[in-house]
C-alpha cells in the first residue's frame, strides 16, 4: 500500500515526512543528506528496509530541510532549526514520544535532540554515524583538508552522475547497473550539486563530542567495520562516549544500511534494543517457479476491438489467470495489462498452470505465450526479484504464440510427473551467462 507524504510546518518552512506501519512503539527515522522519501522506496532493498522497521514500529521519516521532497533552501539550516525540525514532525505525526534512529547526518542531530529533549526520547540508535566528521589532532580518522577539497570538486562535477560515490557507499553493488541508475537519480532528487556541496560543507563544521556525555537515553551505536565512508572509529567513539550504549560492530564495508548481505541484521538488532526480542523473518530468498505470460498480439487487438472492449476482454483474461493460479497454488506477483507474473512452490504446478491459461482463454480467441524457469528468488515488497526472474522472462521471450517454453531446469525437475516436451533449442538469453537449453511443453 502507497504511504501517504504529508508536511509539517517548521517556521516558513514545510518537512514531508511519512508514516509507516501502527506499531506499538514510535520510531523516527532521520537519514543522511541522500533522502527522497517517494524515490528512496524505488529501490526495493530500501523499501523492505523501511517495510522492516515498520513490522515493530510506528516508522515516521522525513526529508530534512532543503533535501528531497522538503521546501528547498541552500542554506540548510543551524542544529537548533534542524532539532525543531524533529520536534515539528513528531508532533505532525502525533507522537509525543519516540526512539530515534539517526543515519550518517542524521546521527548528530538526534544525538543532540536525545540529550536535549530527554523527555520526548524513548531511546537512541545511531548508525554508521559520528560525532565530528572533520579531522583533529585527536580524532586522527577524520577528513582532512586535501580529501575535504575532492569530495566538494566531485559534487561540482559529478553529482547524479552514475557511478559517483557508490564505490564507497555501496561497493557490493558497484557492477550492478540498476543500483548505479537508481542511486544517480537518487542524488538528483535528493538536491542539487550546490546544495549537496552546501550539507557537506556544513557536515565538516559538526562537532557534538561534547554533548555524548550528556545523552542519558538508552542507546545503541551500530557499524560496519570496514564502512568506506564513515571509518569504523567513529562508531566506536560515540558508543564509547555515550553512557552505557550497547555497540555493535557488523562485518562489510558498505555504508548504505539497505544494503550488504547483514542488513537484515541491522533491523534484527534495532528491533531487539527497541522491543526486547527478535522476530523470525521469512525467508527472503526462496526456491521457487516463475512464470511470465502476455497476449500475443495485443496491440492490434486494443486496436481492432476498441477501447471500451479491449478493456473488458483484459478483466475476462485477469480473471481467468487469477482462477488457474488459485486452483494449482500459484501466487500473484503482478498483472499488468496484458502481461502476468506469478509464483509457484512446485514446477509441474505451474506448467500445468501455464496449459491451463492457454486453453481457457482460446473461447475468447486470445493466445497467449508464456515462460517458466525454477531459481532461487528474492522476495521484496515490490514483487520478485533475481536472476531466476530474469531467466523465466527472457524464455517467455522465446515463446512462439501459443506455446509454452520452459527451461531445462523445470524439465529435469517434473520428471515423473507425466508431461511430455519437445527439445526447442540452446538459446544464449540477453544478460544471463551460458547458453540454455529450452523446451516446449507438448499441447496434446
Amino acid at each position: 500500500m502507497e504511504v501517504e507524504t504529508r508536511y509539517a510546518k517548521s517556521g516558513d518552512l514545510r518537512i514531508a515526512y511519512q508514516v509507516h506501519g501502527d506499531g506499538p512503539i514510535d520510531l523516527l527515522f532521520a537519514p543522511g543528506y541522500l533522502s527522497h522519501l517517494e524515490q528512496n522506496q524505488w529501490w526495493p532493498a530500501y523499501a523492505a528496509f523501511f517495510a522492516r522497521m515498520a513490522s515493530f514500529s510506528r516508522l515516521i521519516v522525513f526529508d530534512r530541510r532543503g533535501t528531497g521532497l522538503s521546501d528547498r533552501i541552500l542554506a540548510l539550516g543551524s542544529f537548533e532549526e534542524l532539532m525543531d525540525d524533529i520536534g515539528v514532525v513528531l508532533d505532525a505525526a502525533g507522537s509525543e514520544r519516540a526512539a530515534l534512529f539517526g543515519g550518517a547526518e542524521g546521527g548528530p542531530m538526534c544525538a543532540l535532540f536525545a540529550a536535549t529533549f530527554p523527555e520526548r526520547t524513548t531511546a537512541l540508535v545511531l548508525g554508521a554515524s559520528y560525532a565530528r566528521r572533520g579531522w583533529a589532532p585527536d580524532y586522527p580518522w577524520g577528513l582532512d583538508e586535501e580529501t575535504q577539497r575532492r569530495v566538494l570538486d566531485g559534487y561540482e562535477d559529478r553529482w547524479g552522475r552514475p557511478g559517483f560515490g557508490s564505490r564507497a557507499m555501496a561497493p557490493t553493488l558497484v557492477d550492478d547497473e540498476r543500483f548505479q541508475a537508481w542511486n544517480a537519480q537518487a542524488q538528483r532528487f535528493a538536491g542539487t550539486p550546490a546544495s549537496a556541496r552546501e550539507w557537506f560543507r556544513i557536515t565538516m563544521d559538526i562537532d557534538v563530542r561534547d554533548v555524548l556525555p550528556a545523552i542519558r537515553v538508552p542507546t545503541l551505536v551500530f557499524h560496519r567495520s570496514g564502512d568506506r565512508v564513515i571509518p569504523v572509529e567513529s562508531g566506536r567513539y560515540l558508543a564509547a562516549h555515550i553512557p552505557n550504549a550497547k555497540y555493535v560492530e557488523l562485518p562489510g564495508h558498505d555504508h548504505l544500511p539497505f544494503v550488504g548481505d547483514d542488513n537484515n541484521a541491522i533491523v534484527d538488532e534495532i528491533e531487539e534494543f527497541l522491543t526486547g526480542s527478535r522476530r523470525p523473518r521469512e525467508p527472503d530468498r526462496v526456491l521457487a517457479t516463475v512464470l511470465f505470460t502476455d497476449v500475443v498480439g495485443s496491440t492490434e487487438l486494443a486496436a481492432e476491438l476498441g477501447d471500451k472492449r479491449w478493456t473488458e476482454l483484459l478483466a475476462e483474461h485477469h480473471g481467468i489467470v487469477r482462477t488457474a493460479l488459485e486452483h494449482h497454488r500459484g501466487k500473484v506477483v503482478r498483472i499488468e495489462g496484458d502481461g502476468t507474473l506469478s509464483t509457484f512452490d512446485g514446477p509441474a504446478r505451474a506448467v500445468n498452470c501455464a496449459t491451463a491459461i492457454r486453453h481457457a482463454l482460446a473461447p475468447l480467441d486470445l493466445e497467449i505465450r508464456a515462460g517458466l524457469h525454477t531459481g532461487e528468488i528474492e522476495l521484496a515488497p515490490s514483487g520478485v526479484e533475481g536472476i531466476a526472474v530474469h531467466i523465466g522472462a527472457r524464455v517467455a521471450s522465446l515463446a512462439a504464440p501459443g506455446e509454452v517454453l520452459v527451461s531445462s531446469t523445470v524439465k529435469d525437475l517434473v520428471v515423473g510427473s507425466g508431461l511430455a516436451f519437445a527439445d526447442r533449442g540452446r538459446y544464449e538469453l540477453k544478460g544471463v551467462p551460458g547458453e540454455w537449453q529450452v523446451y516446449a511443453v507438448d499441447s496434446g
